[in-house]
């Protein structure tokens, strides 16, 4: 039996209701503009408003549905979105991605009837059709395919990502008051620490330019290829990052999440405090390549905030930092997917009622548009507003050649976080739409224009201050 046998119908809804809402109870996804729930009989009446409004509407789910996922147009610069929109791109995604299930079933029938030495066999059709759609999003029914990762990944073009919806709903978390107090206690606390200033300033540029090539095999000694959530030198990547970190005096362990896809890189400093808090900072370290290429270096995205990462780690260890508070470094896998590596871990963390002071996501900090002031981007909807107020503040302390403001960038790990109930936030390279020319391309390279290692040194400086402030250190004396 299907896991969406149960299921008749679900509601869209234009933006995000609130976490109090009964419907947000049956909470399963959000894109840039819309979200999708799967309501109680009884939440529906309570809400008819909304549909009087023209603000949900619902949407039937064929009985023999396997899996839905909902695809959506990430938030790019006009002029960029103009040049990488395929014509008619729902027409040119339905006959490509029904054009690989069909090699897919074929496979599929072939193995079967190898495997039992028969010449005719029947297995049901794989297909997939679209139930819902704008010229932004499109929701599709897949049938006869338990996973659909790799068919939509082999077709998706570079402005689309995916989102495979799972089921049970996971219901909205609301952050906590105390924890949004706890956060505006920081930014009601928050000056100028000359010590924190040297940490910070501590960080390479040189080191960074070490760390991106290999990650990317632009170096001549880099053993990956490419870090495609398929491809298997991902792993090799996380097991490389894992002991750069652990180097550092972190302990790290890979921890696989779901099966076919590389393994989360999660990393701690135990905290030196009689204190459960956690202080996490992470990016993701899988990429994409163009329209599902397995080549996929990922320089920008998000070989960046990795390096970002990796830079605050070393600087920890050369410095002989120790963190009052638990300090976590995690380095996501099948962010790509659809947030998947996150989504398994923030759910582990809330199982385990985790106390997180906050999280901060950095995903795509290197591209810097020429022309343009070196920029820090923080999310204009999804995430704490409190955490990024406090990231907004740090910056101007600590790296005031940014130009900060909102993007519309949306959604990066931090999202998992926030849909859990933590304080979190992201941060990104502009102030504005995504503008790297090279978005979710094989030529995601780190020597190329526009590649700019210096604003992502800036980012990464407030990161580790936001760190540094929320954590508590010490220094060896």
């Amino acid at each position: 039996m299907s896991s969406l046998d149960i299921l008749q119908r679900l509601v869209v809804y234009d933006g995000v209701l609130p976490a109090d809402s009964c419907f947000s109870q049956g909470y399963l996804a959000t894109d840039a503009d819309q979200s999708l729930y799967l309501p109680t009989a009884e939440c529906v009446p309570e809400n008819a408003a909304t549909f009087d409004l023209g603000l949900g509407r619902f949407i039937d789910i064929p009985a023999d549905t396997v899996e839905l996922v909902w695809v959506n147009e990430a938030s790019l610069e006009d002029e960029l979105l103009d040049e990488l929109k395929p014509t008619n791109p729902w027409g040119y995604m339905d006959a490509q991605l029904n054009n690989v299930l069909q090699t897919i079933h074929r496979h599929n029938v072939e193995e079967l009837q190898h495997m039992l030495d028969q010449s005719s066999l029947l297995i049901d059709p794989i297909d997939a059709i679209a139930l819902y759609r704008t010229s932004t999003a499109s929701l599709f029914a897949f049938r006869g395919l338990s996973s659909s990762h790799f068919a939509l990944d082999s077709v998706l073009s570079p402005i689309h990502k995916a989102t495979v919806i799972s089921f049970p709903p996971t219901p909205l978390v609301p952050v906590p008051a105390d924890d949004v107090a706890r956060v505006r206690g920081l930014i009601s606390g928050l000056s100028h620490n000359k010590s924190i200033a040297h940490v910070v300033d501590s960080l390479s540029i040189v080191q960074m330019h070490k760390d991106i090539t290999y990650l990317t095999g632009e170096a001549v000694d880099s053993f990956i290829e490419s870090r495609h959530s398929f491809h298997p030198d991902t792993i090799n990547a996380a097991q490389w990052i894992s002991t750069q970190i652990e180097s550092t005096g972190a302990s790290c362990e890979l921890r696989p999440f779901l099966s076919g896809f590389a393994p989360n890189v999660i990393c701690r400093y135990n905290g030196t405090e009689d204190t459960n808090a956690i202080v996490l900072l992470s990016a993701h370290y899988d990429s994409r390549g163009s329209y599902g290429s397995t080549r996929a270096p990922g320089g920008d995205d998000d070989g960046s905030g990795t390096v970002s990462v990796l830079s605050i780690a070393r600087t920890i260890g050369k410095m002989g930092i120790t963190f009052k508070s638990d300090v976590e470094l995690c380095l996501f896998a099948g962010e790509e997917q659809g947030l998947l590596g996150s989504k398994a871990y923030s759910r582990e963390l809330r199982e385990a009622d985790a106390n997180i002071t906050l999280m901060i996501q950095a995903d795509m900090l290197a591209y810097h548009k020429p022309g343009e002031p070196p920029q820090l981007g923080l999310p204009d909807r999804i995430g704490t507003p409190e955490v990024a107020q406090l990231v907004a503040n740090i910056s101007f302390l600590y790296s005031p050649e940014l130009e900060v403001g909102f993007t519309p960038a949306c959604c990066s790990d931090h999202q998992s976080f926030h849909e859990q109930g933590f304080a979190a936030t992201q941060v990104f390279e502009r102030a504005g739409p995504i503008a790297d020319p090279l978005y979710h391309n094989s030529g995601d390279l780190s020597l190329r224009i526009g590649y700019d290692l210096h604003q992502t040194r800036s980012i990464g400086k407030v990161q580790f201050a936001t760190l540094l402030h929320a954590a508590g250190f010490d220094l060896p004396a």
